[in-house]
C-alpha cells in the first residue's frame, strides 16, 4: 500500500481534491442531501483513481477490440430500456443512477490512443478507420440525445488525432467541412435543442421556458458580488430558484455562495490541474501516452470552459457537468479514471529517468 501512495503524483491529485472539497461543502450548505451521494462517489472515484494508476497504461491496448465492442452494445441496449427524463442516457440501478456516455470517455480514449499510435496519420486511409470507428459511438450518443457529451467526443478525439500527428492540410480540410455543414446541423437538432440556442440569443424571448435557466443563473452569479452570500445563504439556490443547482449550474451555485474570490479559486485549480495534464502529454515516452494525455486535457478543459460559459450566459445551455465539482457519480468517477490513466503515463516517465540514473 505505501509503494502505491508513492506512485500518486500530487500535483493531479492535489487540484483534484480541491476542486472535490469546494463541492462537497457547496452541496452542503444547500441544505440537501446530495452531499451526501457525492461523498460517496468520491469515495468511489478515488478507489477507481488509484486501481488505474496502479496499471499500466499499455496493457489496456490488449483489450481495446473488446472496450469498444462492449461500449457499442451497451450505448445500444441503453434505446432498449425505458425512458429518464425523456432520454435513453442513464440505467437506473435503483440506489443511483448511472450515464455510460460518461463512464465510457476515458475508456474509449485508450482505445482510441491505441489506435491512433499506431497508425500513420498522414494516409488517407487510416484517417477513413479512424474517422469510422468513432461515428458509431458518436452517433449512438447523439441519438440519446445528449448533444452537449456529442461535442465533448468529437473534441477529444479531434485532439488526440492532432496530438497523434494529423497533417495541418487534413486539420484545415476538417475544419473548414465542419463550417460548410454546420448550419444544416440546424435540421437534426430537436425542437428543445433549438429552443436553447435561440433563447441563447435573446433569454428574454421566452424568460419563463427556455431561457428560465439563463436568467437565473446569471441573476445568481450577479448577486454574488465580490466576496458571496455565503455558504447557504445563496437565494437562488437555497430557495430552487436556480435549477440544477447541483449539477449543470454548480458554477452559478458557487460564486453565488462565495463570490467572485470562489469563483477565482474554482477557476486556478482547474489551471494548476490542466498545466500539470499538458506537462503529463509534452513529457510521455510514448505516442500513445502523448495522444492519451492531449485527450484527457481536451476534454476537461472543453467541459470546464462550456459549463462555465453557460453559467455565464456566453454559451449556450448544453447540460455539460463541471468536471468533480457538479453532483453526479458517473462524472465524478469517469475523471477519476482519466486522472488515474494519466498518473500511470506520469509514473512510467519516472521510471524510465530511474532506469537512466
Amino acid at each position: 500500500m505505501i509503494r502505491l501512495f508513492r506512485r500518486i503524483d500530487p500535483f493531479l491529485l492535489i487540484p483534484s481534491l480541491g476542486l472535490s472539497g469546494i463541492s462537497f461543502f457547496v452541496l452542503a450548505s444547500t441544505g440537501t442531501s446530495e452531499y451526501l451521494h457525492q461523498a460517496v462517489f468520491f469515495a468511489l472515484g478515488l478507489a477507481a483513481y488509484l486501481l488505474f494508476l496502479s496499471i499500466d497504461y499499455r496493457l489496456w491496448s490488449r483489450f481495446s477490440i473488446i472496450i469498444y465492442g462492449l461500449t457499442l452494445m451497451f450505448l445500444v441496449i441503453l434505446f432498449m430500456l425505458p425512458e429518464i427524463r425523456g432520454a435513453h442516457r442513464w440505467v437506473d440501478f435503483g440506489l443511483f443512477i448511472l450515464q455510460p456516455s460518461e463512464i465510457l470517455k476515458p475508456l474509449l480514449m485508450l482505445v482510441f490512443a491505441h489506435v491512433i499510435s499506431r497508425r500513420d496519420l498522414g494516409r488517407t486511409g487510416n484517417l477513413f478507420f479512424l474517422t469510422a470507428i468513432f461515428i458509431p459511438v458518436a452517433m449512438l450518443i447523439f441519438l440519446q440525445p445528449d448533444l452537449g457529451n456529442t461535442i465533448v467526443y468529437g473534441i477529444f478525439f479531434f485532439a488526440m488525432l492532432i496530438a497523434g500527428g494529423l497533417n495541418l492540410r487534413y486539420i484545415s480540410l476538417s475544419l473548414l467541412t465542419f463550417t460548410v455543414f454546420l448550419p444544416g446541423l440546424w435540421l437534426i437538432l430537436k425542437d428543445y435543442q433549438k429552443q436553447r440556442i435561440l433563447s441563447f440569443l435573446n433569454p428574454n424571448i421566452d424568460p419563463g421556458g427556455a431561457g428560465y435557466n439563463a436568467i437565473q443563473s446569471m441573476i445568481a452569479v450577479g448577486s454574488g458580488g465580490f466576496w458571496g452570500l455565503g455558504l447557504g445563504r445563496g437565494t437562488q439556490s437555497k430557495l430552487f430558484f436556480l435549477p440544477e443547482y447541483q449539477t449543470d449550474f454548480i458554477f452559478a451555485t458557487i460564486v453565488e455562495s462565495l463570490g467572485f474570490i470562489g469563483g477565482i479559486i474554482l477557476i486556478i485549480l482547474y489551471l494548476l490541474l490542466l498545466i500539470r495534464i499538458l506537462n503529463i502529454c509534452f513529457s510521455a515516452e510514448d505516442t500513445m501516452g502523448k495522444v492519451l494525455s492531449a485527450g484527457i486535457f481536451s476534454q476537461i478543459f472543453i467541459q470546464v470552459f462550456i459549463n462555465m460559459g453557460m453559467n455565464l450566459g456566453i454559451l449556450p445551455i448544453t447540460g455539460i457537468t463541471l468536471p468533480l465539482v457538479s453532483a453526479g457519480g458517473s462524472s465524478i468517477i469517469s475523471t477519476f479514471i482519466a486522472l488515474g490513466i494519466l498518473n500511470s503515463v506520469a509514473k512510467r516517465k519516472k521510471e524510465i529517468e530511474l532506469v537512466i540514473h
